[in-house]
């Protein structure tokens, strides 16, 4: 499990990247201000969760089934958030209808606090 969680939070992280670098350069040609900022914080968010992934692949200390479950709500909440974001922000170049996907945005944030809380009461319920 440690493994694929390294890989993930790799992968996520290096796509942030590539996601980044796209939005600051090509993207600012044909989007507002306004859908860049948005899409960046898609871009912020996947960043800060593939860390976030590689902290998790460090804990011994939590059982693997929870630290299963945090990783599945991680990328699940990664996936609709950012996903969704990316969408949204860059609907103008695009035939997409994107109120389809309005819902996945505040699932993908419910999901990612989630996964915090889950890491958040599983330390605090632990003795030190």
């Amino acid at each position: 499990m440690k493994r694929k969680i390294v890989l993930t939070g790799a992968f996520i992280g290096m796509l942030a990247i590539i996601f980044g670098a796209f939005g600051a350069h090509l993207l600012k040609k044909y989007l507002s201000i306004e859908e860049l900022n948005t899409f960046e914080v898609g871009v912020r968010y996947q960043m800060y969760h593939a860390l976030f992934l590689l902290f998790l692949s460090t804990r011994k200390d939590i059982a693997e089934k929870t630290v299963k479950t945090i990783y599945n709500l991680v990328v699940a909440g990664v996936v609709l958030f950012s996903g969704s974001i990316y969408i949204l922000a860059t609907k103008s170049l695009t035939v997409f209808d994107s109120k389809i996907i309005v819902f996945a945005t505040p699932l993908g944030g419910f999901l990612l606090i989630i996964g915090w809380a889950v890491l958040f009461l599983t330390i605090l319920r632990k003795k030190s």
